[in-house]
């Protein structure tokens, strides 16, 4: 108990002060920002700080600060430690400078602001390996909230029939102003995802059936999963995400002043963290052990699990907050995922989205291919949603990494991205050296070259920053 309530202390402390230091080196001034200069009324439009906040939140969040959690959990409490310092050190420190840096490229995506900051190849790599990335997390957000409705309505409702309506929802959501749908629904789904986390946190503090285990350093996950590197993949939006450089451009086009962006970026980010925090201290609480909580998510999977805890925990309104939450969240997130890829892929081709002919050009075929990747596995879709995810939060770490040295008033601060880019450069290279849907090598190949990758990025980086300080 005492672990998970200090965690919860140092999240807050981490936005009050690193998220200030990380402003501070970003030095945020009183511009006109792209919502103001160039609101087309579609994509670019002013939005006030309290609901960008919101929109941001569910923008980023989906369940997965519930799902990636829970599945963290199965390695026990020490997952706490990644879940409080990845977030404050490398996931909102990512997350504000992917929006802030998108505010200062009138809203570019990070595919467009790899290029401007790494090289044309690399916008090249990035269009194709973000577009990806989101069609698998459309994807993957599409097929969750889908089964959990077909085994809540009568049977001639299946799956199936979910998806298709999902998917029209989706059309909806991609092509409309983001002000109709999106600015609407967003901030009450935001709200209910937070009650959601209030109201577990409650139960398990004050009620007597649960115990929150204190941190220890030790693995306890019953597969025999190594902590490094699967532990950093799995939990993946509950701390670090790369999927959040696609979606923080977005509200990069409708927040009206640079100094909102610590609350919007960094907060959101921050407040995705304590979800995380909490939900991973509920799956190892609400069972005791983490072989059942494994045992739980493969017989029942993780939208299952959810709504056993709620409904447990919380009685009849818990399941209807489950219910709402293991639905509504990741088609919040899913319908942001394809409405940023149709914004890349106009950036790509040239086609100006004020148009709904050119908008319905971009969204049609984007959302078909989604519709024919809901028939894979969707465990298998999450693992490769899970390593690209954070491969790409590599990526976007060291684009911003680039802009500090080049902008910065001290070049030296670029260390800020630098050093969590290395890390998560290491991580994503072991893992897919190792994993079952990379190379399969072992521990003793993977580990080392994972490694010698990592230093080998940080090398070229002090050249570069040496060169700067000349």
């Amino acid at each position: 108990m005492v672990s998970f309530i200090l965690a919860l202390v140092i999240l807050f402390f981490g936005f009050a002060v690193y998220g200030r230091l990380t402003e501070k080196i970003f030095a945020p001034d009183d511009r006109k920002t792209p919502a103001v200069e160039l609101n087309d009324g579609v994509d670019y439009m002013p939005i006030k700080k309290w609901k960008a906040v919101l929109i941001q939140l569910l923008n980023i969040a989906g369940t997965g600060p519930i799902f990636g959690a829970l599945m963290g959990a199965c390695f026990g409490p020490v997952v706490f430690l990644w879940i409080v310092l990845g977030s404050i050190l490398g996931g909102a420190v990512h997350d504000y400078m992917s929006g802030m840096i998108s505010e200062r490229n009138s809203g570019a995506s990070i595919a467009q602001l790899s290029g401007k900051y790494l090289g044309k190849p690399a916008m090249y790599i990035m269009r194709a390996f973000s577009v990806l990335l989101l069609l698998l997390t459309g994807t993957v957000f599409i097929t969750s909230p889908a089964n959990l409705i077909a085994n809540m309505t009568p049977k001639a409702l299946s799956g199936s029939f979910w998806i298709a309506v999902i998917l029209i929802y989706y059309v909806l959501a991609t092509l409309l102003p983001i002000d109709k749908l999106i600015g609407k629904l967003y901030p009450f789904f935001g709200i209910v995802l937070i009650v959601m986390a209030v109201s577990i946190s409650g139960a398990m503090i004050f009620l007597p059936d649960y115990n929150i285990p204190e941190i220890k350093l030790e693995n306890l996950h019953t597969n025999g999963l190594p902590i490094w590197p699967y532990m950093f993949v799995t939990v993946a939006c509950g701390a670090i995400s790369g999927f959040h450089s696609t979606q923080s451009p977005m509200m990069a086009k409708c927040i009206t002043s640079e100094k909102h962006g610590r609350y919007v970026f960094y907060g959101a980010m921050i407040l995705e963290a304590v979800i995380a925090l909490v939900w991973a201290a509920a799956g190892i609480a609400f069972y005791g052990e983490t072989s059942l909580l494994n045992a739980a998510i493969t017989e029942n999977g993780q939208s299952g699990t959810v709504y056993e805890i709620c409904r447990k925990m919380l009685g009849g309104a818990g399941g209807v907050l489950a219910v709402i939450g293991v639905v509504a969240c990741p088609i919040t997130s899913g319908d942001t995922a394809f409405r940023s890829a149709r914004l890349i892929l106009a950036e790509w081709t040239g086609l100006d989205q004020k148009s709904i002919r050119n908008r319905l050009v971009i969204t049609v075929p984007l959302l078909s291919v989604g519709a024919v990747l809901t028939q894979l596995d969707f465990n298998v879709l999450w693992r490769y949603f899970s390593w690209s995810n954070q491969t790409l939060a590599m990526i976007a770490l060291w684009v911003s990494t680039s802009y500090l040295m080049q902008n910065s008033k001290n070049c030296r601060y670029s260390l800020i991205t630098a050093i969590p880019g290395v890390f998560m450069s290491a991580v994503s290279m072991t893992y897919i050296l190792m994993a079952k849907e990379g190379f399969r090598l072992s521990s003793s190949v993977a580990y080392p070259v994972g490694i010698v990758f990592a230093v080998s990025l940080f090398a070229v980086y002090a050249v570069f920053l040496s060169k700067a300080r000349r």
